[in-house]
């Protein structure tokens, strides 16, 4: 069983209900459990696309998922939560954002795969909770 952190987000519609679906999804994923999650903060969007602010957190999962099948699964609730990755603009607005940030002590660099998430340590919303 491996740790993951887990990058939670939204800035559009119900932030709040956004987060709060995504996390019942998690909490069904086979061979996962959700630890905890953070308290919520309110952030500024990152690029230069005019947009609302950002509710975000970060939730704690223990897995015995690969790293690559937990990052399909949360490919599939942010679809199933309505997001649509190819036909959104980069860097904005969006349903619900989940960015695999850590797994366990792994360091994988593929395509689509890359742990820890490359920007980590520029996220306050990852940071501050």
């Amino acid at each position: 069983m491996s740790l993951a952190c887990i990058g939670i987000g939204s800035n559009v519609g119900d932030r709040s209900a956004n987060i709060a679906d995504a996390v019942v999804l998690m909490l069904g994923l086979a061979q996962t459990r959700v630890l905890v999650c953070s308290t919520l903060i309110e952030t500024e969007p990152v690029g230069s696309v005019e947009q609302g602010r950002y509710l975000n957190g970060v939730c704690l999962l223990r897995t015995g998922l690969t790293a690559r099948v937990l990052l399909e699964a949360l490919l599939d609730i942010e679809r199933r939560l309505g997001r649509d990755r190819r036909a959104e603009q980069r860097w904005g607005p969006r349903t619900i954002d989940l960015d695999l940030l850590v797994f366990g002590d792994e360091q994988i660099d593929e395509p689509g795969l890359c742990v820890p998430h490359p920007r980590l340590a520029e996220r306050e919303f990852v940071l501050v909770p």
